[in-house]
C-alpha cells in the first residue's frame, strides 16, 4: 500500500470517527445557537455552520437541510434580519444580523438553556447534591 493510500484510509477512518462522536441537537436548540453565533456580526449561511462546528469542536454538525428552515423561522419571527452580499470567495450570499428583539430572545433561550442544563445535572448527578 502506497503512502498515499495510507494516509486517505487513515483520513476516511478518522472522518468516520469524529461523525459517530457528534451530537444530534435537541429541537430548539439550533434557533439558540444560530442566536448565539450572530451576536459576533452579520455573516452568511455556511459561515453560521462553520462557526457551530468550530465552537463545538466538531461534536455538533449543523446540515443545510436544518440550518435554512432554521434561518428563514428565526426571520419570519423578526429574530434576525439579513441583506445581499458577497462571500469570501466572491459569491452571492444572505449575511443575517441579529436583531434586538432577537437579542432578547436569545437571553430568555440562554436562561431557559441553563436552567434546564441545572435539572438534567441534578438527575443523572444525584450523588453530588447530597
Amino acid at each position: 500500500m502506497s503512502t498515499r493510500q495510507k494516509r486517505n484510509e487513515r483520513d476516511d477512518r478518522n472522518a468516520r470517527h469524529a461523525r459517530n462522536d457528534r451530537v444530534e441537537l435537541m429541537q430548539g436548540t439550533l434557533d439558540m445557537l444560530i442566536l448565539r453565533t450572530l451576536r459576533l456580526g452579520p455573516t452568511h449561511g455556511q459561515a453560521i455552520a462553520k462557526a457551530i462546528e468550530r465552537n463545538s469542536d466538531d461534536v455538533l454538525q449543523v446540515e443545510q437541510g436544518s440550518l435554512y428552515p432554521a434561518l428563514h423561522r428565526l426571520l419570519r419571527r423578526g429574530w434576525i434580519t439579513y441583506a445581499e452580499g458577497a462571500s469570501e470567495n466572491n459569491r452571492r450570499a444572505n449575511f443575517y444580523s441579529l436583531t434586538a428583539k432577537g437579542r432578547k430572545q436569545l437571553d430568555i433561550e440562554t436562561s431557559k438553556w441553563d436552567r434546564l442544563a441545572t435539572a438534567i445535572a441534578r438527575v443523572l448527578r444525584p450523588a453530588a447534591q447530597e
